[in-house]
């Protein structure tokens, strides 16, 4: 395939891919900048919508600029360029997270930089966290095979929790969200980031219900009134699944590139779950707490630093969250 000349339209499509990624609270914590004279799309950190509470060290940032990366991938190789990725190029500007070169493919179809991933374009409009009970139904095992292909060809791996596993994951969970329902400053955040307007954030209605069971430890972004009440704005209970499908995506180090890939991984694992007609909802609470993710570790003896737990099943398709407009997000397009 030829690629397409880089016009104004073509420029809106490829950001409108990076920004529906997903990230932690929907905070969209990326800007974006193209450097005319290489063809080159610079993918920024936005540190006004970073956690000071739940990521002071950026690493969910990271991860999230990792998943805009891939859609970015996914999006120049389905215009027809070759996307040549570089991740932190330059130690003088830490907020450049990556660059995406749109380069020329290879006459001969070999040799190119990405394997290329244009036959997920379409679905990156499709994918939605769905926080919803699922079904008992089982993962086929070639889709579990297709999801832990696709973390490993982006530097990560993935892992399918057995009953024993998922037990000592969602406690370590279940226990994320007892000391986040106790944190003023923790509690006082996630709530700024539940929205009813505005291009940020996570409207109410797509919350998703509470397990009524207790089985399951969702994220409770309200938590408890400022009186110790639970208020009625949270989402009414419902029994979830009793046997939830919890994979692990890990890598073998923890740097800031090692969570840039992650995101990376973490995204094609979820666009291929999409297309296999999987829902996905994250875990991300013990993460936020440097001794509880330490111990997510200790579920599997396979050594690797945890970056997500993905819960997958079959269930209704999650709500839309909203997202900035690409003009908005591109520097100097306001």
């Amino acid at each position: 395939m030829q690629p397409a000349m880089l016009d104004a339209a073509i420029l809106e499509k490829l950001i409108s891919a990076a920004v529906a990624a997903p990230s932690i609270h929907n905070t969209q914590p990326w800007r974006y900048r193209l450097n005319p004279d290489t063809v080159t799309l610079e993918v920024r950190a936005a540190p006004e919508r970073a956690l000071r509470y739940a990521d002071p060290m950026g690493r969910a940032l990271s991860v999230s600029a990792g998943a805009a990366v891939f859609n970015l991938r996914v999006a120049v190789a389905h215009f027809g360029w070759d996307p040549v990725v570089r991740l932190l190029p330059y130690r003088s500007q830490p907020d450049l997270l990556a660059t995406v070169r749109l380069a020329a493919p290879p006459t001969d179809g070999a040799g190119r930089h990405d394997g290329g991933h244009d036959d997920l374009y379409d679905v990156i409009w499709r994918r939605h966290s769905s926080r919803s009970p699922y079904s008992a139904r089982r993962l086929p095992a070639r889709v579990l095979c297709d999801l832990t292909e696709a973390a490993r060809a982006n530097g990560a791996s993935l892992w399918l929790a057995d009953p024993e596993e998922t037990a000592w994951l969602l406690r370590l969970t279940a226990e994320a969200e007892r000391r986040l329902s106790g944190d003023p400053r923790r509690l006082a955040e996630s709530r700024t980031w539940i929205r009813d307007t505005g291009p940020y954030g996570i409207p109410p209605a797509a919350l998703g219900p509470r397990d009524a069971t207790g089985r399951l430890p969702l994220r409770d972004f309200l938590g408890p009134r400022p009186d110790g009440r639970w208020g009625d704005d949270r989402p009414a209970a419902a029994p979830f699944e009793s046997h939830p499908t919890i994979a692990v995506l890990t890598t073998d180090q923890d740097r800031r590139t090692d969570w840039l890939r992650a995101g990376q991984a973490l995204e094609h694992v979820l666009l291929l779950a999409t297309s296999h007609a999987v829902r996905a909802s994250l875990l991300h609470q013990a993460l936020e707490w440097s001794d509880l993710r330490w111990s997510l570790g200790d579920a599997h003896p396979a050594p690797g630093h945890v970056q997500m737990l993905i819960r997958l099943g079959y269930g209704p398709v999650g709500p839309a969250t909203p997202r900035n407009r690409a003009a908005e997000a591109l520097d100097g397009g306001r």
